[in-house]
């Protein structure tokens, strides 16, 4: 299958990113020898080496957390570094007051708060625990966006240093893979997001053409030569329009066929005929009754009325197509729905033919996809289709039978392109999208089997090798080989190397792989 494309970033900006990185973790790397004798750093953060201490990372529905802290002490004091994160947009959490909560075992509940953070996105509480033992950890913050609140689980609260180094001195602390710091997340477009188990979609990639329906299109022409006149305020592009409103007049040239005068001369002109050959048939009617004539001139008299009535007729119909005269001949929306685009200004000429006046109906649109040859066979009857179009953010579904509807698979290959036309029907709320747009669709093929789906943005290719970053800690990642299987729309199924449940990295992939081809320990400046 075709992979995602490795984006191409600017050497300076990486070389720049990279190198402050750097910068900020050999500070915090030198100073560890200084602040050996307290553990922490200049700024409370933890120092694994000198004082190993605990490392939490949680997801609620809104945010993540990750703090670090040393072992907890009853009787002495202790700081929690705790990141949030909007899971929103993946950025640091700059207001609300933070209260970190100790609860269960035989103690009392206590309770430490802070109003803000340190620097956006850190908070730094102190705490000074009373009674050792298990106590179930929470951290709660209210901000503007509501109450953010994560239960951590069991923490232990050692009585003194004895029992905290015995126990901390069994634990492995492991390879902690890429570290990437909360701080150089926060600075870039990025993004993790779980693994999740879903159904899995053989899809085609072609483009397509978002179009109007058939009957949801009209380019209003000039029927003959003239002046465009307003018929009020003149239309603008994107202004609703209702079938048979006037959106404009166009009085033809003078001295033509279709000038006023000489359409209201010719509807007077056939006005007197046909009263003339009323009264011719009246009188040969009579004549008739006399026995005066023969019946053949009483036929040619009804005839010769019914011909005048059809001119006149036909000569009212010409002039009522410039309403009451003072504006010309109407130009009338045909359908409901929205002025696309003005082609004339007013008060110019136009010739015969010419585009006026472009109405779409955008409520529902057609995305027309061109399939290659090649690729028809094993499409079969599609579906859905996924598709994206330059210039917005998301990107859309249609499924058939519940949001988009499968109009047709075309039957003949076009002999210029070598593609077949298939057809969906899809709403477009808000009007959103506009007509000729060209799209980046994925066509489903057929049905799917389960399997664990990621974003395609999530997969990168290093070399034509499939590779996705799992989220280890909140600031640790894991390199990790997978082997893909089809893509569905914007997700790719991983049928080997990763499992449900597990978060990748689905914005930002690209710094992580540079982060981890970088040597030396990571530290912090915060």
């Amino acid at each position: 299958m075709k992979q995602l494309k490795i984006p191409t970033l600017s050497a300076a900006v990486l070389a720049v990113f990279l190198l402050s990185a750097c910068g900020e973790k050999n500070a915090a790397k030198n100073d560890h020898g200084a602040q050996a004798a307290t553990g922490k750093d200049a700024h409370g953060h933890t120092d694994s080496h000198a004082d190993i201490g605990k490392k939490i990372t949680h997801f609620s529905d809104k945010s993540e957390l990750f703090v670090e802290f040393p072992p907890l002490i009853a009787g002495q004091s202790a700081i929690f570094v705790a990141h949030f994160t909007w899971l929103a947009n993946f950025k640091p959490v700059t207001k609300g007051r933070l209260t970190v909560v100790l609860a269960g075992g035989a103690a009392l509940e206590e309770r430490f708060s802070i109003d803000a953070p340190s620097v956006p996105g850190i908070y730094k509480p102190t705490v000074i625990l009373k009674a050792a033992g298990k106590r179930e950890l929470t951290f709660i913050v209210e901000s503007e966006q509501g109450v953010l609140t994560h239960k951590l689980g069991q923490v232990d609260v050692f009585a003194d240093i004895k029992a905290a180094q015995a126990e901390h001195g069994e634990e492995d602390q492991g390879d902690e893979g890429i570290a990437f710091t909360k701080e150089q997340q926060w600075k870039i477009d990025f993004a993790t997001t779980e693994a999740i188990k879903g159904m899995a979609r053989e899809s085609i990639a072609v483009t397509a053409t978002i179009k109007a329906q058939p009957d949801g299109e009209a380019l209003l022409a000039a029927p003959v030569a003239g002046l465009v006149r307003p018929a009020g305020s003149f239309p603008r592009v994107g202004q609703a329009v209702k079938k048979g409103q006037v959106l404009a007049y166009l009085a033809p040239r003078l001295g033509g066929e279709t000038d006023h005068a000489t359409l209201e001369a010719t509807a007077a002109k056939t006005r007197i005929a046909l009263e003339q050959a009323k009264r011719e048939r009246e009188r040969m009617e009579s004549l008739l009754k006399d026995e005066a004539i023969a019946e053949k001139r009483l036929l040619e008299a009804r005839a010769n009325e019914s011909m005048a009535a059809a001119e006149q007729d036909a000569a009212r119909q010409r002039l009522g197509q410039l309403g009451d005269g003072s504006g010309g001949i109407s130009i009338r929306a045909p359908i409901d729905g929205v002025v696309a685009d003005v082609h004339i200004t007013p008060g110019a000429f136009v010739a015969e033919g010419t585009p006026l006046i472009h109405v779409a109906d955008t409520r529902k649109l057609w995305l027309e996809a061109h399939v290659p040859e090649s690729d028809i066979g094993r499409l079969g009857i599609p579906t859905g289709a996924w598709f994206a179009v330059d210039g917005f953010a998301g990107s859309f579904t249609l499924e058939t039978g519940k949001n988009g509807r499968l109009v047709a698979v075309g039957g003949v290959v076009d002999a210029a392109t070598r593609t077949v036309p298939v057809i969906f029907e899809f709403a477009n709320p808000g009007r959103a999208l506009p007509l000729g747009m060209t799209a980046r669709v994925q066509l489903f093929a057929g049905g799917g089997h389960d399997g664990v789906l990621v974003p395609a943005s999530a997969v990168q290719d290093e070399s034509g090798t499939n590779v996705v970053y799992v989220q280890s800690g909140g600031e640790s990642f894991e390199r990790r080989l997978v082997q893909v299987g089809v893509r569905d729309g914007e997700r790719v199924e991983i049928k080997a190397g990763l499992e449900a449940g597990q978060r990748v990295v689905a914005k930002g992939a690209y710094l992580i792989r540079l982060s981890s081809s970088k040597s030396g320990p990571s530290g912090h400046a915060h």
